[in-house]
């Protein structure tokens, strides 16, 4: 639907069962889990869809096995049943991804062993593959660019990896497939109060200026990191919830890691593992952990977590990443639940928290487990909003353009459409595989309203080379100008403002 048609909806709908605040993994997992129960149900984004953290993340749908040193073994379960689901509902974006860990002496080989084959037993019938031992030999074979100085084996494990921003489209569509209504571009300035109970938000449009009052029976704030400020317009005393935390990442070339399997270093400088990830072509290397008090808009990786990132990397590598190999250089922000010590310490678990007047938020949590975390923040939502109580499908529920059987291309089913559009194969830069085509559909159906929007989430251009990236602005701004009728001079605007965001990420 058109832009104009959405809003149209928006303005004709007298009150909503559910209001979801954010566009994130979160939010569009509590609208996807609030419209298959049934409930009409509404979801704002200040911005663009997974335009925060949901896009920024290492693409990983781990079952949590960095956790399992830390006993946390609950969360371990959870996480790998929530692997298992996504495998199954969404096949076309979430694949099994191998792992090798390099060992350089017995003990660490048996410490980690043994490690690996309880992950094997907790996943149990979520298994994606068994865990198995390494000679040195097969692990230079595995990881063909791994410095053998040392080196006396490794183990290998299955885990998933996935495109974070795809599947939030993917949410999205979901969503309005099941009769909800999602638009991007729309902040919610301030929450509708009545009786002493929240009762909806104004919202404004950010394209056109336009002030919607829009009744709720019950509003969910998913905001992520910005959850705190949220909360601050239901009750200005609300505390601090959050103890926000950086992750930043690099992207290299592939042939510094030709090999399939990924690189996991178990231990770094600062007690974390690292991971080197073939994704979309590229090598993906991360991440940090570093504390943010300041929440920008657009995070960028600090001097010296590249510098972490590389030189961590260089220890294993045969030829050592340098700043000038990096393609692209991204961060996103955690919204870890507060506390004391190091950021890696904090929870990754989720916190629901019900204000007084009746506003529900949902803070924490990580993409494996956004499915679960829904269910649980719309299990409290209904009650909270007086809505019928009713099941949850989604544990069974196959996510918008799923194939019968697993396939690479991110489109899924939904590829024969998007093929019998203008375009479909002229590619806009040789780096890339986006096509005339795609961008057309991202306007059309996925509510691409800026050169960003397509670059850095529709394709991940952005991500894979900034450089290429805006190389290829003029052309797809090209095409975006005819699907919504920019002008020359916002066609001109729109081109200059991705360079300035693309600069960052160089």
């Amino acid at each position: 639907m058109k832009r104009s048609e959405l809003l149209a909806r928006l303005r004709h709908t007298a009150r909503w069962d559910v209001v979801v605040i954010g566009g994130g993994a979160t939010g569009l997992g509590c609208a996807v889990d609030a419209a298959a129960r049934g409930h009409s149900t509404l979801l704002l984004e200040a911005h663009d869809f997974a335009k925060g953290t949901s896009s920024r993340s290492t693409k990983l749908v781990p079952g949590g096995v960095r956790y399992l040193a830390q006993g946390r073994i609950g969360l371990v379960r959870e996480a790998l049943a929530e692997r298992w689901l996504l495998t199954r509902n969404a096949p076309h974006l979430v694949h099994p991804q191998g792992f090798v860990v390099p060992v350089q002496g017995a003990w660490e080989h048996l410490r980690l062993g043994l490690g690996l084959r309880l992950y094997d037993r907790l996943a149990g019938a979520d298994s994606l593959g068994a865990s198995r031992s390494l000679s040195a030999d097969a692990t230079l074979t595995a990881l063909p660019g791994l410095r053998p100085d040392g080196l006396r084996g490794g183990i290998r494990y299955l885990d998933a990896r996935f495109d974070d921003a795809r599947l939030a489209i993917t949410l999205m569509r979901s969503a309005e497939a099941l009769g909800a209504l999602t638009l991007n571009a729309l902040r919610v300035i301030s929450l509708l109060h009545a009786g002493g109970r929240v009762a909806g938000v104004v919202a404004e449009d950010g394209e056109s200026g336009e002030r919607f009052e829009l009744s709720a029976r019950v509003v969910i704030n998913a905001t992520g990191v910005w959850s705190d400020g949220l909360r601050r317009l239901d009750d200005p005393a609300a505390p601090p919830q959050l103890a926000p935390s950086q992750g930043a990442h690099v992207v290299v070339d592939r042939d510094f890691l030709p090999g399939d399997d990924a690189l996991l270093i178990p231990r770094t400088d600062d007690g974390r593992v690292l991971f080197v990830i073939p994704w979309q072509g590229r090598l993906l290397l991360g991440t940090t952990d570093t504390p943010r008090t300041d929440l920008p808009a657009e995070p960028r990786p600090l001097d010296a977590e590249i510098d972490f990132i590389l030189t961590t990397a260089a220890r294993y590598l045969t030829r050592a990443p340098r700043r000038d190999d990096v393609r692209s250089a991204f961060a996103g922000l955690r919204p870890l639940i507060g506390g004391t010590g190091a950021s890696a310490r904090l929870s990754r678990e989720h916190l629901i928290q019900v204000s007084t007047r009746g506003l529900v938020s949902v803070a924490g949590g990580k993409w494996t487990t956004y499915r679960s975390m829904a269910e649980a923040v719309v299990d409290r939502a209904e009650a909270v909003g007086g809505l019928p109580p009713r099941p949850c499908p989604t544990p069974t529920l196959r996510l918008f353009g799923a194939p019968t059987a697993p396939t690479g291309d991110v489109y899924g089913c939904e590829r024969a459409a998007i093929e019998r559009l203008p375009g479909a194969g002229r590619r806009l830069h040789p780096a890339f595989t986006l096509s005339e085509a795609e961008v057309r559909h991202a306007a059309r159906a996925e509510q691409a309203r800026s050169v960003a929007d397509v670059l850095a989430r529709r394709h991940r251009a952005l991500f894979i080379d900034a450089a290429a990236a805006q190389q290829a602005a003029p052309a797809v701004a090209a095409v975006m100008a005819s699907e919504l009728g920019w002008d020359a001079p916002r066609t001109h605007e729109m081109t200059e403002a991705f360079h300035r965001l693309a600069e960052g990420f160089r």
